[in-house]
């Protein structure tokens, strides 16, 4: 079975990058494909790399991540000054995150709007 998490913002973001690190491990081991609101920063999504090569053993074959901003560029000028404005006042990252285990992703393809996920059959992992 195929399970999807969905992390708000609001969750996520007031978390240390330890603990955001860790929740995010924890779901991916369990092979679980993480969908967080907003965009992880390079700090953060090199440190993810970083600690998951390190636990890499027969196990945990690793992860798959992709990230995608909001495309803002069919606003016209006043619709993008308030959209920036409120992901400021928010202290908000536009945008959306992917992890997941890659022994269940077999590829993200993504272009500037959108992301394609495609998963392994069970039988192929």
């Amino acid at each position: 079975m195929l399970t999807l998490q969905y992390i708000p913002y609001h969750e996520f973001a007031p978390l240390t990058l330890d603990d955001k690190l860790k929740r995010v491990l924890k779901s991916v081991k369990l092979d679980k494909i993480i969908i967080i609101e907003g965009r992880l920063d390079a700090v953060e999504e090199s440190e993810l790399i970083k600690r998951t090569m390190q636990q890499i053993d027969k196990k945990f074959k690793g992860i798959e991540i992709a990230s995608i901003d909001y495309d803002f560029r069919s606003l016209d000028l006043l619709d993008k000054v308030k959209k920036n404005i409120a992901h400021f006042l928010l202290n908000r990252k536009p945008g959306l995150t992917i992890v997941g285990p890659a022994t269940v992703v077999k590829e993200i393809r993504k272009d500037p709007t959108k992301i394609e996920l495609m998963t392994l059959d069970k039988k192929n992992r």
